[in-house]
């Protein structure tokens, strides 16, 4: 963990031993991060309220057991330096945000976003170069 990082209330962090983090960040209230894959926050990230990160996913493919008790699927999630996450986005497993990205509230991040670009929409698809 690096310097002045910002938890607000009612953040929940799961798996906190695989969660590491830059300098300069600040996680809003009501974010739900599970860090149960990986994930890497690098500097001056802010990560507005009501926001969940998720660095793994299920699986169904064992059709003898309820989808519930499949194996899941870990994904490392990265969220490069000088990000801003807008409220209420769920960033899912196995994605990389680029450098100097925003992703506009209530967004889905299912791939990897470019550095220096705007995204947003469920699924994401870019919206602006920054």
């Amino acid at each position: 963990c690096g310097d002045n990082v910002y938890v607000g209330k009612h953040v929940t962090i799961k798996n906190i031993n695989k969660l590491s983090l830059g300098s300069n960040i600040s996680i809003h209230a009501y974010c739900y991060i599970d860090a149960y894959g990986n994930i890497e926050i690098g500097d001056n990230v802010s990560i507005a309220n009501h926001t969940s990160i998720i660095s793994f996913e299920h699986t169904w493919g064992n059709k003898t057991v309820p989808i519930k008790y499949n194996p899941t699927k870990t994904g490392k999630v990265i969220l490069s330096d000088d990000v801003w996450i807008g409220s209420g986005c769920r960033i899912l497993s196995d994605v990389i945000i680029g450098n100097r990205c925003i992703v506009a509230a209530g967004a889905v991040v299912n791939k990897d976003v470019p550095s220096n670009t705007i995204v947003g929409g469920v699924p994401i698809k870019p919206l602006k170069k920054i």
